[in-house]
């Protein structure tokens, strides 16, 4: 009787461990994790805090920065599988499993930073997560800051205007629209996964790329490019997923946790990435490595006088009726952002 006794109070303690085991979120990203460098480290630094303060430990973070886990999406993928929980994916790596993800980067969208900002927290935000996660199988935690808005580098020569883009090797992500607007410009737009941008650019498999100043300076492209144009012409956001099957399992408090975290890490992302652009690591120091050049009014009506109806015509043509919804739902969006912000 006693060994039962002992055999049962055994098992119950093992029980009670089990169950007080805290759970584990696996998050990835593709950047190093430097919270005070990288937009998408700073995210996951802020929700890792976050979430396990406001859990008193019950639910934590482990952050696979860098890639480690695998490409964009190969990470997606195990995402879906919910081997993966979380991931921080550009529009890139979404854009195979949801194209329509296209819209977001429609050139010359936005006049400033916090337009951007209310399209994305807004409904238009919502009602794109909504489908992204009816269509593809991801939640969507947010739109977070992948560095801010857009420039041209290159190491052939000084781009002031679509003229000088004829005949460059552009590298883009494999968004489709990205490749129209490059094309549009008389560039030739060449996909190339991220892991490997660098040594493209430095073997000139790629003469250029398109990317925030603060992803071009973390990633030191300006060792092996030369010339910098501040075109301005995408604000993309980073598209932050997580499992469904995982998100859904979890409690009503437990999802209320990571939902507030999520959304104080996407303002820590936006907020570095400000600092960022204005310090001695972002524009300063491209301007001390590089030839940086700022098209003036002219110039930019040529860049979006090319670019804004051949992605328009793009997207129409290639998603049809969605297309439209899409692009019009986004562009009412944004000008209701500018109205209710004064612009």
């Amino acid at each position: 009787m006693k060994k039962h006794v002992l055999v049962l109070l055994v098992l119950a303690l093992m029980v009670a461990s089990l169950s007080a085991a805290p759970l584990t979120i696996k998050l990835a990203h593709l950047n190093p994790q430097e919270p005070f460098d990288v937009p998408s480290a700073a995210m996951a630094a802020t929700f890792k805090s976050e979430v396990e303060a406001n859990s008193n430990g019950d639910i934590l973070v482990d952050i696979y920065p860098n890639g480690v886990l695998g490409k964009e999406r190969e990470t997606m993928l195990q995402v879906k599988a919910g081997i993966v929980h979380s991931f921080i994916s550009s529009t890139g790596g979404l854009s195979t499993f949801y194209p329509l993800i296209d819209v977001t980067n429609l050139p010359f969208a936005f006049s400033s930073y916090n337009v951007g900002y209310k399209v994305y927290d807004g409904s238009f935000g919502k009602e794109l997560a909504a489908d992204i996660e009816r269509k593809a199988g991801f939640k969507v935690l947010g739109f977070g800051e992948s560095g801010g808005f857009f420039a041209f580098t290159n190491s052939k020569r000084e781009i002031r205007s679509p003229q000088d883009m004829k005949g460059l090797k552009i590298r883009t992500m494999s968004v489709p629209l990205h490749q129209a607007v490059v094309k549009s410009l008389g560039g030739s737009p060449t996909v190339v996964a991220w892991s490997e941008v660098y040594t493209s650019l430095q073997t000139g498999v790629v003469d250029g790329q398109m990317n925030p100043i603060s992803i071009i300076n973390m990633a030191k492209f300006y060792e092996v490019q030369d010339y910098i144009t501040l075109s301005n012409h995408l604000y993309a956001p980073y598209v932050w997923v997580m499992s469904p099957r995982f998100y859904n399992g979890l409690s009503s408090d437990q999802k209320k946790i990571i939902d507030d975290a999520a959304r104080t890490a996407i303002l820590a992302g936006r907020g570095v990435s400000r600092i960022i652009d204005s310090s001695d690591k972002g524009l300063p120091t491209l301007m001390a490595k590089m030839n940086v050049y700022v098209p003036n009014s002219y110039e930019m009506k040529q860049f979006r006088d090319l670019a804004i109806p051949a992605a328009r015509e793009f997207l129409e043509n290639t998603y049809k009726s969605q297309g439209k919804y899409w692009v019009d739902r986004f562009l009412k969006a944004i000008e209701d952002a500018e109205k209710e912000l004064g612009l």
